[in-house]
């Protein structure tokens, strides 16, 4: 079974840099997925109200029969629960759905710019962490003002940004300045919808290590010191996608990586979103 490594975030919580991603399936394929992922040896679990399989999740979690200390679980606060006393509201919810006694990560899914009230949600994540309800809080999708705004008006620096990122995506202004303010940058869709596993250029690289086009894109962000939660529910890709430790990109490989940025991101706009 892969040891992964962990990552320190600025609370002194540690995360594990490789999870599993669990947007898209429904409960019962959820459950199945989560329960075999903690067979292979993953303890990051990752999912969120608007995905609508927090009770999945958390059966295979029960069903798994680990020690609830060995996982690292983490939900996100759906859309339409923005707003202080809506955000603790929301939280009970999928506590009650996941069926835990406490959440490691809680993130706020999307800021809803337009709706402007994340700034009255951060304050509800702030007390669930001070109740001990959740042990670390962050955001997702953020851009560099909400982030400021956080900052300006609340005494808690997110300890995750969980964004958008793979080769085609790179957001390098967007991780310095996570970087610079102590913020853990997590990857989702590191592996670019699937997008990128032909590219003649990637499968060039991945036979230089004798590894696959998904392992060398996983590795590329794990390089750069990211958390990842590719999502599959296919027990030989779960596997496949923590056997990633084992070699290291070398720089004439990372320049060809990086040449590959395209722009082409997902549809929907933080700066935009209000529903």
């Amino acid at each position: 079974m892969t040891d992964v490594p962990r990552v320190t975030l600025n609370d002194g919580e540690t995360i594990p840099q490789v999870g599993l991603g669990i947007y898209g399936p429904d409960d019962e394929a959820a459950s199945a997925a989560v329960e075999t992922a903690i067979g292979l040896g993953y303890r990051l679990l990752d999912t969120a109200e608007q995905y609508q399989n927090e009770v999945g999740v958390g059966v295979g979690i029960k069903e798994s029969g680990i020690d609830r200390q060995e996982l690292y679980v983490t939900t996100k606060l759906g859309n339409e629960s923005h707003g202080y006393d809506a955000t603790l509201r929301g939280f009970d919810g999928s506590l009650g759905r996941l069926g835990l006694e406490y959440i490691d990560l809680f993130l706020i899914h999307w800021p809803m710019t337009k709706l402007d009230l994340y700034p009255e949600s951060w304050r509800a994540l702030e007390e669930l962490k001070s109740e001990g309800l959740v042990k670390s809080i962050g955001v997702a999708n953020f851009q560099e003002d909400h982030l400021r705004r956080l900052f300006d008006e609340s005494g808690t620096v997110p300890a995750v940004n969980q964004i958008e990122l793979h080769p085609g995506v790179q957001r390098r202004e967007l991780r310095s300045f996570n970087t610079a303010h102590n913020i853990v940058t997590e990857a989702w869709s590191p592996l670019a919808y699937g997008n990128l596993l032909n590219h003649p250029t990637l499968k060039n690289v991945a036979a230089h290590y004798n590894k696959s086009v998904a392992q060398v894109l996983l590795r590329w962000n794990l390089d750069l010191g990211n958390v990842v939660i590719p999502k599959t529910v296919t027990p030989n890709r779960m596997a496949e996608n923590l056997e990633v430790f084992d070699f290291t990109l070398q720089p004439e490989d990372v320049e060809q990586i990086v040449a590959l940025e395209n722009g082409v991101r997902n549809v929907y706009d933080p700066d935009l979103m209000d529903a």
